[in-house]
């Protein structure tokens, strides 16, 4: 079962890691956006540029909130922390709603972390 707990904290780093690239994604294709919108000459550019920088900043940020909490719970998964299995369980049941990729890794997730050996691995 260390084997699985294993590979379930390596996925949720993984995924996490990949939330926070495409966070970074985001924020600089708005804020080339706004640059570019800027430098049109357009009288309204400023205004569109304010809104879309605004716009990627706020989706970029959300993004990362979302992305971060996997990093940690796989971190604490690989120091054998009960706080982390139960953040991961939760993480779980929200990715199952993510399909197809999602729903594969929380199910997986689940029947890892669920599982009465795993429990006793992490209450040593």
């Amino acid at each position: 079962m260390e084997q699985h707990i294993r590979a379930v904290a390596i996925i949720h780093i993984i995924m996490g890691a990949l939330g926070l690239l495409g966070a970074i994604v985001v924020l600089a294709v708005f804020l080339l956006g706004a640059g570019a919108a800027t430098m049109s000459g357009d009288p309204d550019a400023p205004a569109a540029a304010f809104f879309s920088g605004t716009c990627g900043t706020i989706i970029a940020v959300l993004i990362a909130v979302v992305s971060l909490p996997s990093i940690i719970a796989g971190l604490g998964l690989q120091k054998r922390k009960e706080w982390a299995r139960i953040l991961t369980i939760i993480l779980s049941v929200l990715n199952l709603f993510n399909i197809p990729i999602g729903t594969a890794i929380g199910a997986y997730s689940m029947w890892a972390l669920l599982d009465a050996r795993s429990r006793a691995y992490f209450t040593g």
